[in-house]
């Protein structure tokens, strides 16, 4: 593909170039396409890492690509699969991705999840069989752009943390996700792992070759240390908090593996070939709309809680950030990195 898509930025003396939203989608769909994807399940993951890569979310955005693409060229993941979605209950919905990417199934079955909101104000979704490779936020976002309160979580499928006392790792990053509403603003979205660091931010610091803060994680032999390459080769990541963080890791394989069907992550780490980059997980979704019960005052309230915690001293909330490189992005285009440039090569 051509660069015909970027453009040297107005007025900076680094001279970096930005490229228009639309078009790096285009240039990633165009990418998966070719690996195998469909067009429909293109769109989506494109959309999903342009989405993160606008908003500044990096290590979620186009450096996820080479990771799809890896999985669609060597069969491990299809990119042509079609979910199947089952309403198992009034608001219990049940899908199988059937190997596909999580994402577009949960796209497929978005029509069953309004219809559930509507008929009940309660949506409990079990995903399953799917590879994820994302973040969560942006699904979760979506979900609050339409006046839902909405908590994700993943079994993440790459074994990578090592609780104090255990040898081994025995979790995933196990990501956890929440948004709400709030009147006349933006949606209060956050999403993180509940390990010490995501991986794929391990990853952009290794490829940097900066080091990391002690209590990260540990090398082969458990020890601390501050080298990403000896954490992610051989050792392990900490969860957050200690046994906390392990407690909460605990949570999120039994809602996200357990319940909705899908391997743990010590399962689905097993059975993966060498090298991969994505996982076959579990995702279990809790949609509620707010309103129902009568509660029709609660985007104000949060409102109002929002701009407590502002006036004591908290003023940057959760998605701030993004929104601004969102609001920046759609002014002058996203920057480009070598990792974008590569996809014009």
């Amino acid at each position: 593909m051509n660069a015909s898509g970027m453009t040297g930025s107005t007025g900076e003396a680094s001279g970096t170039n930005r490229i228009a939203f639309d078009d790096l989608v285009a240039a990633i769909e165009a990418e998966l396409t070719a690996a195998g994807a469909s067009s429909a399940v293109a769109r989506v993951l494109a959309t999903n890492c342009a989405a993160c890569e606008r908003d500044g979310t990096l290590s979620h955005g186009v450096f996820r690509v080479a990771g799809y693409l890896d999985s669609l060229t060597r069969g491990w993941a299809d990119g042509a699969a079609e979910a199947s979605v089952d309403v198992v209950g009034p608001s219990y919905i049940r899908i199988d991705g059937r190997n596909g990417f999580a994402q577009p199934a949960l796209a497929e079955a978005r029509p069953t999840i309004d219809r559930a909101l509507t008929d009940t104000g309660v949506a409990v979704i079990a995903l399953c069989n799917t590879h994820h490779f994302s973040a969560l936020w942006p699904d979760l976002e979506s979900f609050a752009r339409d006046g839902r309160v909405a908590m994700g979580m993943i079994a993440s499928g790459k074994l990578a943390v090592v609780p104090e006392g255990a040898t081994r790792p025995v979790f995933s990053t196990n990501p956890f996700g929440f948004a709400t509403p709030v009147a006349d603003g933006d949606p209060i979205v956050f999403d993180f792992s509940t390990s010490s660091m995501s991986h794929g931010d391990l990853q952009l610091l290794r490829a940097e070759g900066r080091e990391v803060p002690i209590g990260t994680g540990v090398d082969s032999t458990g020890a601390d240390t501050t080298d990403p390459n000896a954490i992610l080769d051989g050792g392990g990541i900490r969860p957050i908090g200690g046994h906390k963080g392990a407690l909460l890791s605990f949570m999120i394989e039994t809602l996200a593996a357990g319940l909705t069907g899908g391997a743990f992550t010590y399962e689905v780490d097993a059975e993966a070939p060498a090298g991969a980059h994505t996982f076959r997980t579990g995702q279990l979704f809790i949609v509620i709309d707010p309103e129902r019960g009568g509660n029709d005052a609660y985007l104000d309230r949060v409102r109002d809680f929002v701009d407590m915690l502002r006036d004591a001293g908290m003023d940057r909330q959760p998605g701030d950030r993004r929104y601004a490189n969102r609001a920046e992005a759609a002014d002058r285009g996203i920057p480009v990195t070598d990792t974008i440039r590569s996809l014009f090569d």
